[in-house]
């Protein structure tokens, strides 16, 4: 018969004997922080704009609707109209593009994915997308001409590149260890050696420095962290009361328990 006890003690030792070796793999790798706040709906504003200047014309957000937009991010129904809205959609209706999926495989090779989710699809949340659109950087060989940090052999190329620049991965040689295996890069690879760091030449430098361009990529990977699940503003608004409430409660209910057993010996 196994001894279920001894069996469990052995899997929970063996687990923590590889966390030391998970955290070394992790380190050096971790995402930068978006430093995301959903209260402030004058960055979910600006990124809505650059949702639909920048992405709407391929990425749909089918799970969202223009008026829910609307509501939750402060905006009237003519200034989501007149502002947001650049196909013959009505304010009703869900986010999507105008490109056909058809279309887009002949056009683009494989039609691009919906975006409503993508936030919560990843471990690292908004970070994910944070780093993603700061990742971009220059490779000839991928047939856009773009390669990524985060997502390497994304086939999307830079589309804020006129705002970022041009960036050139900066890359040193990899080193073996004494056991012959080669080091890890933790900012990813670029022909065959490791990525360190990035320059922008003067001459392919964009229209933002770098701190208006983190601005951009957060005011962006924001919008879509709230489009992943709006009920999140109202929920966290409504949880405060439902906290203080059961607080309140958890009083009344000891106050009852005292009265009930004051007789008691």
């Amino acid at each position: 018969m196994i001894d279920l006890r001894s069996h469990f003690m052995k899997r929970v030792a063996f687990a923590l004997m590889l966390l030391p070796g998970l955290a070394a793999a992790s380190e050096g790798g971790a995402m930068e922080s978006a430093q995301i706040d959903l209260t402030d709906k004058a960055s979910l504003q600006r990124g809505a704009g650059l949702y639909m200047s920048y992405c709407a014309g391929c990425h749909s957000l089918s799970y969202q609707r223009y008026s829910r937009m609307a509501e939750d991010l402060g905006l009237t129904k003519e200034q989501v109209e007149s502002n947001l809205i650049f196909s013959e959609a009505k304010i009703g209706e869900t986010m999507v593009t105008g490109m056909e999926a058809a279309n887009a495989t002949i056009w683009l090779g494989k039609a691009p994915p919906d975006l409503s989710v993508i936030a919560r699809t990843k471990a690292e949340g908004g970070d994910w997308i944070y780093n993603y659109l700061k990742g971009f950087y220059v490779d000839e060989s991928r047939p856009m001409g773009w390669n990524n940090t985060v997502f390497p052999g994304a086939s999307m190329p830079h589309v804020l590149w006129e705002m970022q620049g041009m960036q050139h991965a900066l890359t040193k040689p990899k080193h073996k260890s004494e056991t012959g295996e080669e080091e890890a890069c933790h900012q990813g690879e670029y022909q065959g050696a490791c990525i360190v760091g990035f320059e922008i030449p003067d001459a392919q430098k964009g229209t933002m420095d770098a701190e208006q361009y983190d601005r951009v990529a957060r005011d962006l990977s924001a919008f879509l962290t709230y489009v992943g699940e709006p009920a999140a503003l109202k929920r966290e608004s409504i949880g405060v009361w439902v906290v203080l409430f059961l607080a309140f409660f958890t009083f009344l209910a000891y106050l009852l328990k005292t009265e009930y057993w004051r007789d008691v010996h």
